[in-house]
Order: C-alpha cells, then structure tokens, then sequence
C-alpha cells in the first residue's frame, strides 16, 4: 500500500475459513495505522444467519464507508471507460531477490489479449462452460485465470471461498459433482494433498462433468500429473500443464488440448506467439537435451511494462542479465523432441506451494523480532509443497535458544509477511558459514537443510561451523 500510495482500501466485516471467521476489518484497520497515503476504506458487509459480527466492527467517520451505502442510488448496468490500450491496468506485487517486493506493472490491452487468447485456447473455453479456477483472486492465476480472462470469453465462473478439506477431504469433489464444472485448474501442491488423502474421496463422487483439467504455479512432477489424470479426469481429460508467470501475465507455455501430444512433467510446448530459449551462462543457446536458463526472446501481448516507481530495478532484474532478452529466472531443459521440462527458480527466490517468497524477506522478518541477531534463509525440497523455508538463526546475546522461542518466531513471520511465509523449520546456530570477506555461503546451508555432502568449504573462514550446524540440524528440528 505504502510503494504504490494507494488511496483507498476495499475489505469486508470479515472472511470465512474452515467454519471460523477471519476478522478482516480488524486486521485491515491495524495495517492502516501505518498507511498515511489511504484516505478511505470501503468495506463490504458479511452477515450470516449465525453471526453478530457486524455489531463488533468498528467504524471510523469520515474515512470508513459501507459498500451497500455508496451503491444503493447506482444503476445496474455501467458503461465501461475507454482508455488507451497503453493505459496501466493494475500493479500487483511479487517478491525478489533483494527482499522488497516488485510492484509488477500490466497495461489494459495486450493484457487482456493474453488472457483471453490463452483462456480460449489453452483451456478451450466457451460460454456453456462452468470454469473453476482454485486460486485465491488476489494473485496473479485469481487475476488471469479467475476475473479477467474467463469473464472476457463469457464463461460462467465457479468462486469458492475455503479450504479443499473442510468440512471434508472431498470438498472439492462434491462441488465439482453438485455444480457439474467443466474445467479444473489448480495447483500441483493441491494434487499432492489429494494424493495422500486417498483416492477413495474422488471415486465417491460423480466427476463425469469435468472435461479439461490444468495445473499451474509450480513444475508438477509426473506421478502426481498421472494420478490427476487417472483419477480426477477418468483417463479422458487433457492435463495442461501451464508456465507462466506474474510479469508474464498470462500463460506462456502449455499443452494445447487436442492438438499436443502430452508429457505427464512436461509443460510442453510455448503458446503461439511466444519464443522461448535455453541459454548456458554466457547467453548462448544450449542444444536440445540440455539445461539452462528460461529466456524469452521477443516480446509477447501480456509481458509487464514496468516496476511500479523503480524502472531501474526493472532492467536490472529482466533484462541485464541476458541482454536483448527476458530473463524469467526459472532453469529449464528442452528434450529432443521440443518439449521444455522446468527445474525451479534459479536465483534467491522460494516457491512454496507455488507462491514466490524471497529469502531475503524472511530474513528481513526474522532479524525484525527483538531476540534475533542475525537470520539466514533457504528453500528444502518438501514433497508435499515442492519447496519449504528452513531458516538458521543467531539468536542475540543473552537470549536462550528454545523450541518456544522457534514457535514464535515463526508466528512472527507469518505475522510480517503472510502465513504461506512461515519458516517450516527453525536451527539455532552460534554461526553462520561466511567466506573470509563476509559472505553468507547459502550454497552450503541449503547442503545441510537436503543432508548432501557438503561442497567446496575452502574458501570459509571457519570450516568448522558447518559441521557444528549440521549437528544442530539433524539432532533437533524445531518443526
């Protein structure tokens, strides 16, 4: 709110999760304390029949205003705005490497031709179709793939307010079975929690709607695509497996239902229009079978046009590092056959459960609780997320190191950043592993969090504090 200076706020009374209410007002009145730039907050109410919770939000005259209050003299219909196809859409925020989150920039016209050309072709919309998508609206696959895109081909939207197992492990099931969806697109991270639940929730319900399923938000290994398949779509609907990103804006590379030939892992092909490459360190295109980083070499309709307020940071962090190309940050192999094969992020940047979080974040938020000294932060591979955060902290002199004290650093985090940011696992350590100049070795702490031999140590300064950590770390997890 503060790097884009917004003026007004949009919330409600209060969200739903798991049977509990979340107070969003509340919330949203803490984090106003500290936003000089909001002149009004707009809040939506949310009753039920068994709830009072109207009655406890408080309202503050002169810059709170009921939404039902500012509507109810409007018409139903609206004419829409003409503006320049050049004209700034929307920022919407992605974590980076330095820590501080990039207000990504999209523009209104090739926006809205990705996200319609790709909706049409990518998941074969039409109007008698019921489409869900399971991300939350407020990042970028809500964007794309819940508001602007389906409801720019006319698709009737299915939106689901919860969690995918309460009150059961077959909620989504049973709502795909009462509301007869068509298209599914979800994450690998679900698929994998619907994994372990047991397939005996699916088979206890009607699927027979479904014709097309996506996965999106991270690589999806193949036994999780297989099981997707087999017993979500009944072995007859395409997987499109997507790749894209925030500064993409819509999706990049992906299976055409029909038409490609599908890889359970593989994302396959680049959309029409889209031109991939694999270069090597130096920028040199790799031959097939080989692996490197995702470049883009021309420009696509929905590409971002900027970091809100920094356009230096926006050229050096896409377009520096590989001159005269988009650098995506993620490694990826081509097979002989074409077909791209992704390989995670490739710079300081998590994907947990297929949202981006930087390291430097978490440890920005750690080093912010009074009893840390100094915090280091890496991504472990976790078959159930596909990466989670494991942190190695300094606690400060005279500050005891416990299993209470992990437990509250960790609400910490969650509190500062979001719970998605939670560190999964918390090792006290009196050191951290530094070459002569200084330098953090990040490369030998994530050693430690996968329990690899170690690499190179020679260019420590102490040597010896890496065993000492790895000590730490496998005789007691502070999970």
């Amino acid at each position: 709110i503060n790097d884009a200076e917004a003026k007004v706020l949009i919330t409600a009374t209060a969200g739903y999760r798991r049977g509990s209410l979340v107070p969003l007002k509340k919330l949203a009145d803490a984090a106003v304390a500290d936003t000089p730039s909001i002149e009004h907050v707009v809040v939506v109410m949310r009753r039920s029949a068994t709830d009072e919770m109207d009655d406890t939000v408080s309202i503050q005259p002169g810059r709170d205003v009921w939404y039902h209050d500012m509507v109810k003299d409007e018409p139903a219909t609206c004419e829409p705005e003409w503006v320049d196809s050049e004209q700034m859409l929307y920022t919407l925020y992605t974590s980076g490497t330095t820590g501080k989150p990039k207000g990504i920039i999209h523009t209104t016209g090739g926006y809205l031709t990705g996200c319609y050309a790709t909706c049409k072709w990518v998941f074969d919309l039409k109007e008698s179709d019921t489409y869900w998508c399971t991300a939350d609206i407020g990042w970028v696959t809500g964007h794309s793939y819940v508001v602007y895109g389906p409801l720019a081909c006319g698709a009737t939207v299915f939106v689901y307010e919860g969690a995918p197992d309460w009150p059961k492990q077959d909620r989504f099931w049973a709502l795909i079975e009462k509301h007869k969806i068509s298209i599914l697109y979800t994450a690998p991270t679900a698929i994998r929690a619907f994994m372990k639940w047991g397939e005996q929730h699916p088979k206890a319900h009607d699927l027979t709607s479904l014709r097309l399923l996506g996965s999106v938000g991270e690589p999806i290994n193949p036994e999780a695509w297989m099981w997707y398949w087999k017993n979500i779509g009944g072995e007859r609907c395409p997987v499109v497996d997507t790749w894209w990103q925030t500064e993409t804006g819509a999706i990049m590379i992906t299976p055409l239902p029909g038409l490609t030939t599908l890889k359970p892992g593989s994302a396959t092909k680049p959309f029409p229009g889209v031109f991939p490459e694999i270069v090597d360190d130096s920028g040199t295109p790799v031959a097939p079978g080989g692996g490197g980083y995702l470049t883009i070499t021309q420009p696509w309709p929905s590409m971002l046009c900027g970091i809100w307020g920094d356009p230096e940071r926006y050229k050096e962090t896409y377009w520096s590092r590989f001159p005269g190309r988009y650098f995506a940050g993620d490694g990826c192999r081509v097979d002989s056959e074409g077909d791209y094969w992704f390989m995670g992020r490739v710079d300081d940047v998590m994907n947990v459960a297929g949202h981006r979080i930087s390291t430097t974040e978490v440890e920005s938020a750690l080093v912010d609780h009074a009893a840390v000294a100094e915090a280091a932060v890496v991504g472990k591979n976790d078959p159930q997320t596909g990466q989670a955060i494991f942190a190695y902290v300094i606690t400060r002199a005279g500050v005891e190191p416990t299993g209470a004290l992990g437990d509250e650093l960790r609400e910490h985090v969650a509190e500062k950043i979001g719970k998605l940011a939670r560190p999964k696992q918390i090792v006290f350590t009196p050191e951290l592993p530094k070459t002569r100049s200084g330098k953090i070795m990040r490369r030998l702490l994530r050693d430690v969090a996968e329990e690899r031999t170690l690499g190179d140590v020679t260019t420590l300064a102490d040597p010896a504090i890496v065993e000492e950590i790895r000590s730490r770390a496998s005789a007691k997890p502070e999970e």
